[in-house]
């Protein structure tokens, strides 16, 4: 290592350490320094209720997502809720010719059903998507559509975002990483990964049973605030499956008025999660540049809980932002990862165009799965607003991640994972395959960019 690498590490950690103690600080003024303070374990935040007897599905790309959602759309009885980033009005649920467009699906609901439509209101300077003008837009065009009801919602944190991504429809709940907008990207790829300017791989998870309500109420609590219409108490369906399932969510300070004090259960269940792992992290995201994440990452590598433990982590190669921060991270990752228990990836479609990997999936030991839209960024651990769902159903864990692994490397996934991940994954990285070793490893100036821009950017 030369000089100045050693001394972009010295700064880096400097810099890291600063970040991290702000955070410490910040939670523990707020009554959630346990988070950071502590060294809590499990597959449950204890911040967050349990809910049981739910079914939960993993709809894996845009192509099997998002007919799932116009179906449930078509069917509402009782109504229509949806939260998201940004919501085009023009965008079709379906390739299929002459599918609706949105607009047109909510149109034709309203006439039978209440529709929300709860957007962000964008930056108050365009200096990124979706833009105020084109937010704007959108609700005016959505308000055209009759009986539709559509709010901005402008209460962000400088320099953040409203990033949830939910829809309730009657008694089915659906939570993920996908918009309902063409907006940077094409959200519409598949498990087949087809040549496109920029396909996205992403999940959504389908629910139905008492943890639909929970979705429910948060969307009711935040549409009350910003619209100021107090919905009637979410009815709580009957139980539908065996799986427990937690709504976690990060809900900044001084945002709403339900919870003056913030919502950091999904940096807690995150952080529990990732300490309790034995055999298997295998994370699927947009982004990579939260320190407090990957330090117990790296004490993992530097210290492996079992001999059979292996890391995945799947990224996109050219992140949106925070690409040199990512690959500094990683760097630190791969410096600790002496005995080879890391494989870190991107997806490429046919003839080696890269696949935009903006998922937001975790998978512990085949034991517990969050899904939702939480990057592992400081944006949406602590100052986005951001809702995921958690499940320790050992069944929809290992069959996403089989799923997942088969779709990747097209391959028997079935044997031992670090079997697999010895066998399969590495060798796949080295020749023609659907995944690649990520490239661009940075040790230097991006691992400066992390802690830089959480210093600049967190509250």
């Amino acid at each position: 290592m030369g000089l100045l690498d050693v001394l972009d590490a010295r700064l880096g950690d400097g810099l890291e350490n600063v970040l991290c103690s702000h955070h410490a600080r910040r939670l523990r003024k707020l009554g959630w320094g346990e988070v950071l303070d502590g060294n809590g374990t499990g597959w449950f935040t204890p911040r967050r209720t349990v809910q049981h007897g739910n079914k939960i599905e993993i709809l894996i790309d845009g192509a099997t997502a998002f007919p799932a959602v116009a179906e449930a759309i078509e069917n509402a009885q009782k109504y229509v809720h949806i939260a998201n980033w940004h919501a085009s009005p023009d965008f079709q649920l379906t390739r299929e010719p002459g599918a609706p467009q949105l607009r047109e699906l909510l149109s034709a609901a309203a006439e039978r059903v209440p529709v929300r439509v709860l957007l962000w209101a964008g930056p108050p300077f365009p200096f990124f998507e979706p833009t105020r003008k084109r937010a704007a837009a959108a609700q005016k065009a959505f308000l055209e559509c009759g009986a539709v009801r559509c709010e901005l919602d402008a209460r962000e944190r400088t320099l953040h975002c409203h990033h949830e991504k939910i829809v309730i429809v009657d008694d089915v709940a659906f939570v993920g990483g996908l918009d309902m907008t063409a907006v940077e990207g094409d959200r519409h790829d598949s498990p087949e990964h087809p040549p496109r300017d920029l396909g996205w791989h992403d999940h959504v998870a389908r629910m139905e049973g008492p943890v639909v309500a929970e979705v429910a109420a948060h969307f009711a609590a935040r549409w009350l605030e910003i619209a100021g219409e107090t919905l009637p108490a979410p009815e709580v369906p009957p139980e539908a499956g065996s799986s427990s399932v937690q709504l976690v969510r990060t809900i900044p300070e001084r945002t709403y008025g339900f919870a003056p004090h913030g919502d950091f259960t999904l940096l807690d269940s995150y952080l529990r999660a990732l300490r309790s792992a034995k055999s298997l992290i295998y994370v699927e995201n947009q982004f990579l540049w939260s320190p407090e994440i990957t330090e117990v990452l790296i004490e993992k590598l530097r210290n492996p809980p079992t001999p059979e433990f292996r890391m995945v982590l799947l990224l996109p190669q050219k992140p949106s932002n925070g690409a040199d921060t990512t690959r500094g991270q990683l760097g630190r990752l791969i410096d600790v990862d002496t005995e080879k228990r890391l494989v870190a990836a991107t997806l490429v479609s046919h003839g080696d165009a890269p696949v935009y990997v903006h998922a937001k999936l975790s998978i512990v030991d085949d034991q517990w799965l969050s899904i939702g839209s939480a990057n592992l960024n400081e944006h949406s651990l602590f100052n986005d607003t951001e809702v995921n769902v958690v499940t320790d159903d050992a069944e929809v864990a290992r069959s996403t991640r089989l799923r997942l692994w088969a779709e990747h490397l097209g391959a028997d996934v079935s044997g031992p994972v670090d079997d697999v991940v010895d066998k399969v994954w590495r060798p796949a990285l080295k020749g023609p395959s659907r995944v690649m070793e990520l490239p661009g490893v940075s040790r230097r100036a991006g691992r400066l960019q992390g802690p830089l821009r959480g210093l600049l950017v967190d509250g």
